[in-house]
């Protein structure tokens, strides 16, 4: 997994005319970048708040989370299922409202396992025209590729993947890749702790679980998939904690944070 530096995301901003900030609609709160935001603001730069794995929660969750945020804190939000290709037509009509003019070249930010290189594959698509490389950038954007997504907009294929900020496990299963983790079993325990928090049937639904304590739930998944060791035959908890986490990022775990109440 490779970062960019805050220095990469200045240079990428100072090359943009619209900024995506790409979220997990199941906890947006937890998956945005207050720093990133903050950049952005200061360079008065259009910003596009993209709900990203819209079909992973109800309709009325995705509705909830774009009206909590464009009316509460005035920020422009389109909700997209990029995996399904759903909503990318109102995101591509949404980038030119708000960049009020063309050619537009757009940037994409988001926090690792968000869905951003897949958005990017989607938005260039099999008929995008790649022009040259973004001429008279310093550092890493030298290598940066200019992509025609469609009529005047240009994309920036180049990373943005900025360091997870917030408090909260999500921080925690996105900073690293899941074989890096060095303690998988504790945080899987305080994932499991979030999710059932907001769906108690949330690994009755995934795996036939009824338990909702975290040992018992990953003793139940490690006794499922035959992780057991060979001496004692007890279950291996940092094999199950692993796939757990993989689960819940795939989207095999049903879950989702409620908007707050106006």
């Amino acid at each position: 997994m490779r970062l960019a530096s805050w220095r990469l995301v200045e240079e990428l901003l100072d090359l943009a005319d619209v900024a995506l900030e790409l979220v997990d609609i199941r906890d947006p709160l937890a998956t945005r970048s207050p720093r990133l935001e903050l950049l952005i603001r200061r360079r008065g730069i259009p910003f596009i708040l993209v709900l990203n794995k819209s079909d992973l929660v109800p309709r009325s969750i995705a509705e909830g989370w774009k009206k909590y945020f464009e009316l509460r804190e005035g920020v422009r939000t389109v909700y997209i299922a990029a995996r399904d290709r759903k909503g990318t037509r109102v995101l591509r009509r949404t980038i030119k409202e708000v960049a009020g003019k063309t050619p537009i070249t757009v940037a994409i930010f988001g926090i690792p396992k968000v869905g951003k290189s897949t958005l990017i594959n989607i938005l260039k698509g099999r008929h995008s025209a790649r022009t040259s490389p973004y001429p008279g950038t310093p550092g890493y954007t030298t290598r940066a590729q200019l992509y025609r997504i469609g009529g005047n907009i240009y994309l920036i294929d180049t990373p943005g993947i900025v360091p997870p900020e917030s408090n909260d496990v999500e921080s925690l299963i996105r900073s690293k890749a899941i074989d890096e983790l060095e303690n998988p079993v504790e945080i899987a325990i305080k994932l499991i702790n979030k999710i059932v928090k907001h769906n108690p049937k949330a690994f009755l639904q995934a795996y036939g679980i009824e338990s909702t304590n975290p040992n018992e739930i990953l003793r139940a998944i490690a006794v499922k998939r035959s992780w057991l060791y060979r001496k004692d035959r007890e279950p291996i908890l940092q094999e199950a904690a692993k796939a757990l986490i993989r689960d819940y990022l795939d989207g095999k775990i049903p879950f989702y944070v409620k908007p707050p109440q106006p």
